[in-house]
């Protein structure tokens, strides 16, 4: 009788030490959340205005042009964070909450509207492409998912584009972050260097991928008042891909995620 006590007292243990490490996990994990947007203003760079220079029959001249012209690949978003770390139930009713008056975190922007945070890596120009598991590069760099290649041709990117992906993220010794409690140490993914006022990389940006919804994941890790490309105080800068080659005039929806710390 008290070897059957002593099991089950010991099965007890292990049912409540199971429930424990479920709850623990469910509170540990904590993902980030859609962020709302709020006023919106769009601009493009105006196009230059033409020179000219007096043709003479005859003559030969020689002229150094210079000009530019706006990317077709990507479109920039910039501004300011605002938010509450707080403690909350399922049904959002908080307990207490902190106003996040100098943010800290990252603000992410992906085409998918529901990501799975999960499994989330470093997105690798050279994976195979084969969109096989990936779990167990949680917070690592994906192995099988979304290579350059596949990621360029959707965008409508050729390879010799100076405005491409790979000339635009490189490693770039982005600083340490976390995302739903996974950590990616400095310089760990490929990442840019958004411009301030100076034409200095200001705001970093990560390439992150979702295996789980095969989705790219663009992540500007945030800054507090920091001086944008346009003299003024922003806490985030940064790029997204859209296609807007040739005879495409279509738009792409991004949906914006925010994760205070």
């Amino acid at each position: 009788m008290g070897a059957i006590k002593m099991n089950n007292k010991f099965i007890i243990i292990i049912i409540f030490s199971l429930i424990s490490l479920f709850f623990l996990e469910s509170i540990i994990a904590i993902s980030p959340s859609g962020g709302e947007i709020i006023g919106i203003k769009n601009e493009t760079a105006p196009s230059g205005s033409p020179t000219s220079a007096q043709a003479v029959a005859g003559n030969v001249t020689e002229l150094n042009i210079f000009g530019f012209s706006t990317t077709q690949t990507w479109q920039g978003y910039f501004g300011n964070i605002s938010g509450t770390i707080q403690l909350a139930d399922g049904s959002g009713r908080a307990m207490y909450n902190w106003s996040a008056t100098n943010p800290e975190g990252e603000v992410f922007a992906s085409l998918n509207d529901s990501l799975i945070w999960t499994n989330l890596a470093c997105f690798n120009f050279s994976s195979d492409g084969s969109f096989t598991d990936d779990s167990l590069q949680s917070g690592n760099t994906s192995l099988y998912g979304m290579n350059l290649t596949q990621l360029e041709s959707d965008f409508g990117i050729e390879p010799n584009d100076v405005d491409g992906v790979n000339e635009t993220f490189i490693f770039q010794d982005h600083p340490l972050f976390y995302v739903n409690n996974l950590m990616f140490s400095q310089g760990e993914c490929r990442n840019t260097r958004i411009y301030n006022s100076t034409g200095q990389g200001a705001f970093d940006e990560v390439l992150l991928y979702s295996p789980d919804n095969r989705a790219v994941v663009f992540a500007s890790i945030l800054r507090d008042n920091a001086i944008g490309f346009d003299g003024r105080e922003y806490d985030f800068e940064m790029l997204v891909l859209e296609d807007g080659h040739g005879e495409d005039v279509s738009t792409s929806t991004y949906y914006f995620y925010l994760e205070l710390e």
